[in-house]
Parts: structure tokens; sequence; C-alpha cells
């Protein structure tokens, strides 16, 4: 033990590994019979010393020198091959995986160092990974370390500039924004797939997220370790790496073990579209109402994936009469959760109470009810706005608008009704998002007309509506009486919009274009006040 003490108190100038601390491990591994490395820092200290077997050894974690700012981690891996053997696939698989400034093999032959293997990454993300330089003698072997590394990392960044594109880079806010790879592994005809990963694709660019790039896989079954194959997984990992990516998304929603397993390979941020979609939701709620649904939400989605990751004295003191630290940590953490979870629902409770007061107030003064619906950037608020000639916040991205929104709408004859704006549905919505937003949904029960907006321009939009039908459904709201409204016909042609309104039996308009909005008029008045006229129902 003192022995492998020892190799701390050795520094590394500008070589890559000096001859005196080679043939001190070459001699102690071919004492111990072990593999023995070390990883070695930039300033030539070496940080860890790692024992192995006769075979391979063993990486510990490497959180205090992260990835992801630099295109290497920082650190050289040095060890010894026992039978002076080259680099094999374990090595090679590390190096990338780890990012590390270069990986070396000296072999053991007799005790002392005999031949050098080397290896280092390569700039780009598609073509080949890395470079296995020839073997040669140890004391032959003249590489001047540190210019090398330096000029071998701004290759890789100058790489990861082109791959992100001109016009992204040119944003002076890139540093700061993720770089994501999203992918989908599913089941589902490949089609479906990329209809669903283009809405992931607009999801993340909502979340200020810049796609590198999307991965599409259709497996002959589902991985339940990693969604898809260990060898799929891992050529992810160093394809993102090497584009610079800093996340990845799964269009799948992955449960706790499945995000525990990929983190363990990658030290990029693992997140799946519920997640996304939870973190666009933190970032666009405004009023005390959307901010604690959106929170509860969250704190809901995360509770069942809390782990003790990062809590090593727990893997020395767990189990039955010995839990540890990491345990009590956790189990804290678990409580604290539970606690705010409780906390939000009942401060959820009270500001529904107060939704129900002023919902008594109308009521009483039987100002009828119209409540706007569609899938999330269909245009809803510009209608809302064009309607009522109101400012609500509107932007052309998912989910823009997340806070309900009431405005008054007068007909002729002193007539008058409430219109409102809701949050705009999607596909697979999280359950806990609509849990925590039912007591806001529940205020379409009391509609007395739902007008449900479709973006007549997405190519998508039969989905689109299935996807709202059948959260109305989980809602119990199919009886409500409804019109169906196809908007932004000023983005498709005269003879696409009339097609679709025979088809479904719908209305036309253009939120940008007042002169459609007669008809629509028409029918929230005929099917309000007038029972007679049915206007376009579905």
């Amino acid at each position: 033990m003192y022995a492998l003490e020892r190799i701390y108190r050795r520094r590394v100038h500008n070589e890559l590994v000096s001859a005196e601390l080679a043939r001190y491990l070459t001699q102690l591994s071919s004492e111990l019979n072990r593999q023995i490395g070390i990883l070695v820092s930039r300033k030539g200290v070496v940080t860890h010393v790692i024992i192995g077997d006769a075979r391979g050894i063993f990486l510990p974690g490497l959180e205090d020198f992260p990835v992801g700012r630099k295109a290497l981690r920082g650190l050289r891996f040095i060890h010894t091959h026992l039978s002076d053997e080259p680099l094999n696939q374990d090595d090679l698989t590390d190096l990338a995986l780890l990012r590390f400034d270069i990986i070396a093999a000296i072999g053991v032959k007799y005790g002392e160092p005999g031949r050098i293997h080397i290896a280092h990454l390569l700039p780009g993300g598609k073509g080949k990974q890395f470079e296995v330089l020839p073997s040669e003698d140890f004391h032959a072997l003249r590489l001047d370390f540190k210019p090398f590394v330096e000029a071998l990392e701004q290759e890789l960044e100058r790489a990861r500039g082109v791959e992100v594109g001109a016009s992204e880079a040119a944003g002076a806010g890139l540093s700061q924004k993720e770089r994501a790879i999203l992918v989908s592994v599913s089941l589902k005809p490949r089609y479906e797939q990329e209809d669903s990963i283009e809405e992931l694709r607009e999801l993340a660019s909502s979340s200020d997220v810049i796609v590198l790039e999307a991965v599409i896989q259709r497996p002959k079954e589902i991985n339940p370790r990693y969604l898809m194959g260990e060898g799929k997984i891992k050529e992810l990992v160093i394809t993102a790496m090497n584009r610079g990516a800093t996340l990845l998304i799964f269009d799948q929603d992955l449960n706790p073990s499945q995000i525990k397993s990929i983190n363990e390979l990658t030290e990029l941020k693992v997140i799946d579209r519920s997640q996304l979609i939870l973190d666009i939701f933190a970032r666009r709620a405004h009023s005390r109402d959307g901010k604690v649904q959106v929170e509860l939400a969250q704190l809901k989605y995360r509770l069942p994936k809390l782990t003790g990751k990062g809590t090593a004295m727990s893997r020395l003191m767990g189990g039955i009469g010995g839990r540890g630290p990491g345990e009590m940590k956790l189990e804290i953490d678990r409580r604290r959760v539970r606690e705010r979870i409780g906390l939000l629902e009942r401060e959820l409770k009270v500001l529904s109470e107060a939704r129900r007061q002023r919902k008594s107030r109308r009521v009483e003064k039987k100002i009828p009810i119209v409540s706007i619906i569609g899938y999330t950037n269909a245009g809803k608020s510009t209608l809302l706005n064009a309607l009522t000639k109101s400012e609500t916040f509107v932007e052309d991205k998912l989910f823009a608008t997340l806070d309900t929104a009431s405005r008054r709408l007068r007909f002729p004859r002193e007539r008058e009704v409430i219109i409102t704006d809701t949050v705009g549905f999607i596909r697979d919505l999280p359950r806990d998002l609509v849990a925590a937003f039912k007591s806001t949904l529940e205020e379409l029960e009391d509609a007395d007309l739902l007008l449900h907006i479709v973006d007549a321009s997405n190519p998508r939009f039969q989905q689109h509506i299935s996807s709202v039908e059948n959260i109305l459904s989980e809602l119990s709201l199919t009886d409500k009486k409804r019109l169906l409204v196809f908007n932004k016909i000023d983005r498709i042609t005269k003879e696409e919009a009339a097609n679709i309104s025979v088809r479904f039996g719908a209305l036309l308009v253009s939120a940008l274009d007042r002169a459609t909005f007669e008809p629509l008029l028409s029918a929230i008045e005929g099917n309000i006040f007038d029972e007679k006229m049915t206007g376009s129902r579905v």
C-alpha cells in the first residue's frame, strides 16, 4: 500500500510520462501481477492510482474533472499491460466515453517498460473517432505532450463549432445554451416516430435548446435497461460527446432505473419528453396558480426518480443494521419533497376556492362562458387577442402561454360572454402535469361552449385533433357543446381550406384577419343565445 501511495508524490512535466515513473509502474505491476493505472492532470499531478487485475482496470467516477465545457477532460490515462499487448476495445471505448486527453498502455517486459501503445480522439462527430498511433519502444518515445494536447483540443473545439452551425454559433449565448441529441427508441412505425421526434424538436426549441441531431431507433425489442442495446447507447454517447452535446433528450418516458443506468454510462444530462415539457412549463408559468401547479407536477415527477447517486458512503454502510449517511440523506430529501408536495396541494386548494368564488359571481350575473381549447401553438392566444382586442402574450413556440386568460366579448343587443384561453394540449401530456392542472382544466366543465382551435397549416393536424379529443375524454368533457375551428387558413390555399371545412364540418378563420371572424361570431352567438342555431358542431 505504501508503494502505491508513493506514486502520488511523482510529478510529470512536458512528457507523457517520465521514464522514472514508467519504470516504477511496470516493476510494481510485475510484482503484483496486476495492471496498474494512473490518471494525470494537465499540471502533471497524479490524481488517481488504480489497481486492476491481470486483464483490465475498472475506472472510478471522475466528477471532479467534468466534461462538457471543454472537448477533453484534462486527464491522461496511463496504465500497464502485463503481456505487452496493444490497446484493446475496452481501452478505446474508455477513451471515447471518458474523453481522456490521451490513453497509453505501457507493456511490461521483465519488469521494465517495453513498448508503448497510444491513442487519442479525433475531431468530427461522424467519421473516425480516434487514432491509434504505431507502437514503439518506450525509451524511443518523443512526444511533447503539452503542445500536442493543446493543439488537439483546439481542433476538437473548432470541429464542435462547425457541428453546431455558423448561424447558431453567432449567438452570444451559445456557451450558455444546452446542445442536445434527440433520441427516439420505439416499436412504433417509423413515420410515427418521425412525427413525434419533429414535435420533440419543437419542444426543445421552445426550451431554447440547440438540437444537433435526431436519432431514431426501431429495435426488435426494447432493452429494459437502456431502451436500446448497450453497444448502441455507448455509440450514441460517443457521438454526442464528439459533437459537443451537453444533453440527451429521449422521446419516450424513462423509468428511474433506466435513467440511472444511462447516467452510469455518461456524464451528459439525460432527460425525457415529460421532463422537457415540465421545464417549458416552469419557464412560462407567471401567475401564482401556474407556478404552484407546475412545481407540484415537477415534484411528483421527480420523487420516484430521487436516488442516492453520489452518496459514496452508502456503498460502505448500506444494508440492514448499517444504514449509512447516503440512505439517511436520501430519506430526508424524500421527506422534504413529500412535505413540499403536501404544502403545494393545500395552497392549490386555496387557489381553487378563490376560482370557485369568482365562478359563482359569474354564475350570479348569468354571463355565459366560452373556453378556447386546442393543441399547443394552434394560435389560441392570438385569436383571443383579435376577438377581444386585448394583448395577451403570444409567441410562435409550443406552450408560449400557460396562464389562463379571461376576457369579455360583446355581442349586439347588450349581450356578452366571458371567453377564456386555456393551456395548450399536446400528445402524451405528462400525467403529473394533467393532475396538477386538473383544477384549472375543470373550469372547462363550467363552459357553455368550447372552441376547439386547430392549426390548419400543420401537416399533423389530424393527430392534434385526436390528442385533444383524448384529453377531453379523460376530463369527461366529450359531451360538452363545442365548435371545431381551423385557424391559420392564410397559410394554406383556398382549395385546401374549402376541403377541410367540408370534410370536418368546421369553421375557418385567420386570427390575423378580422374579416374572417363573422361566421365564427355568428356561430358562437347562435350556440350561446339561440338554442335553435346549432352552428358547426363536432
